[in-house]
């Protein structure tokens, strides 16, 4: 997932990648077409903590996990 600003409200602005490659535009229009929200790119968190697997040459790290919630109830999620 990217910080594109086209996807700030479905995503936030801590996001640990700049652009989105082409999973990570696809998901996102899905999540706006259904009215959810990303959690896990929302919080502030260190960088070393918001990736969860690293290639093994140590140059790319990838956000794997995402947290997705109904716009409507996203406010209940403190911090993922």
């Amino acid at each position: 997932m990217g910080r594109e600003d086209i996807f700030n409200p479905t995503i936030g602005k801590e996001s640990l990648h700049q652009y989105s490659n082409d999973n990570g535009v696809r998901i996102a229009n899905f999540a706006r077409s259904k009215n959810l929200v990303f959690k896990s790119t929302v919080f502030m968190h260190r960088n070393i903590h918001k990736y969860t697997w690293t290639f093994p040459d140590g140059k790319t790290d990838n956000q794997l996990n995402h947290i997705l919630i109904d716009r409507g109830r996203h406010m209940s999620i403190l911090d993922v």
